[in-house]
């Protein structure tokens, strides 16, 4: 078990996946090999670089894959991607996450995955390489939305883990992510072991979030991981505090040390402080996040807003949710 990890009982995740009532057809399907399902984005309380460990909450912004199988592609058995308003984004994730649920769920639905070919789109309310899990909510829709396609009925962390091998696959990750893909999948909050993609525990919480998000942008897979494991001690106290659903202190024990590993400005989270519940960094950033207890005083996040509008970029609002992603 990796440094900072706790003992506990594997939690129980109740099975199968959220669906809406709309038929395919309304949705302006005509067949059944397309569909269609969206994941949420999520928070970090503690990044998984530096020991393996990690645990992240899911926030109210969704992304939404869109997927169409042509089960007789024969020599053109390929999938291709497309992100609605990035023409040139790298689509390798969502393409390979089709891949591996035609191999998974291609048998039952009587196709040969070896002849399928198709397409997947996504389109998002999350900004892409900002911290907040784009990629393992783009990730998690579309394996949904493949399944939805092949009329699969997947248990929820293994089509979690699922997406988690195909960004492993496509190399935009470090650890696997699956303390972020958990996150967006179930809903609430989660602390996983991401050596072993092991579910450590799962928790619902109630927060109003506050984002800001910077103009630059940086991606996980350039993560400097040696210096991240330099604060291994402080990420063995962060999940200490976590495990002990001491969340706001642990993400902002989490953020303080992980913007010097990972040379970012700890002002934002200072800033903060006076009056959230916990603020940190956000992933391997560049965004920050603050949550606040429902019960405080509502000028808290407002007094927050006001100080990081001072700063360039985007800041915006939402809420924890405690449903994960869903089939449309």
């Amino acid at each position: 078990m990796p440094t900072g990890a706790s003992p506990v009982e594997t939690p129980e995740v109740e099975a199968g996946i959220a669906r809406t009532t709309t038929p395919k057809y309304v949705l302006g399907f005509e067949s059944g090999m397309q569909g269609r399902a969206t994941a949420p984005a999520a928070g970090t309380v503690l990044n998984a670089l530096a020991t393996g460990v990690g645990s992240a909450f899911a926030i109210d912004a969704d992304t939404t894959a869109t997927v169409t199988l042509d089960a007789d592609a024969d020599g053109d058995a390929s999938v291709t991607g497309t992100v609605a308003d990035a023409p040139d984004a790298d689509t390798a994730l969502v393409e390979r996450c089709v891949e591996l649920a035609v191999d998974r769920w291609g048998g039952d639905a009587e196709v040969d995955p070896a002849t399928v070919g198709g397409e997947v789109h996504t389109e998002s309310d999350v900004p892409m390489a900002a911290g907040l899990k784009s990629s393992s909510a783009a990730a998690n829709a579309t394996v949904l939305a493949t399944a939805s396609a092949l009329d699969a009925d997947p248990d929820p962390l293994d089509a979690c883990r699922l997406g988690v091998q195909a960004a492993r696959d496509a190399g935009v990750t470090v650890t696997g992510a699956f303390d972020d893909a958990s996150a967006s999948m179930l809903g609430g909050l989660t602390r996983t072991d991401n050596t072993a993609d092991e579910l450590l525990a799962h928790d619902d919480v109630d927060w109003s979030v506050l984002v800001w998000t910077p103009p630059e942008r940086a991606y996980s897979a350039d993560a400097d991981v040696s210096r991240c494991e330099h604060v291994a001690p402080m990420a063995g106290l962060v999940d200490e505090l976590a495990a002990a659903g001491e969340y706001g202190r642990a993400m902002t024990v989490n953020g303080l040390a992980f913007t010097a590993a990972l040379d970012f400005d700890p002002a934002p989270i200072v800033d903060a402080l006076p009056d959230a519940t916990g603020a940190s960094l956000s992933g391997t950033g560049p965004s920050y996040v603050a949550v606040f207890d429902p019960e405080d005083d509502a000028d808290d996040r407002d007094r927050v807003e006001a100080r990081w509008r001072e700063r360039d970029g985007d800041v915006w609002t939402t809420t924890t949710r405690s449903d994960g992603a869903r089939i449309l």
